[in-house]
């Protein structure tokens, strides 16, 4: 029985704490936009580090000259 003098107290702190909490992340827009972070994982964003190499590697091995003969038909 004495637990309880404790344990009651201790739970309606606890709660009084989350609620706190919980109000806090609803009044500092936690839960403004649920969606957008959802489909945020879907798009890829360009990498400046990405094209540098791109850029790099062009550098390094330039392309071959292209024909521009348009009549003879691709190579299979």
């Amino acid at each position: 029985m004495p637990a309880l003098y404790i344990m009651i107290p201790a739970a309606l702190l606890i709660v009084a704490i989350a609620i706190y909490i919980f109000f806090w992340a609803v009044d500092s827009g936690q839960y403004d936009d649920l969606d957008s972070p959802a489909h945020s994982i879907l798009f890829d964003e360009q990498d400046p580090q990405h094209t540098a190499a791109v850029e790099e590697t062009r550098r390094q091995h330039p392309a071959p000259a292209q024909d521009n003969d348009t009549s003879a038909p691709p190579h299979a």
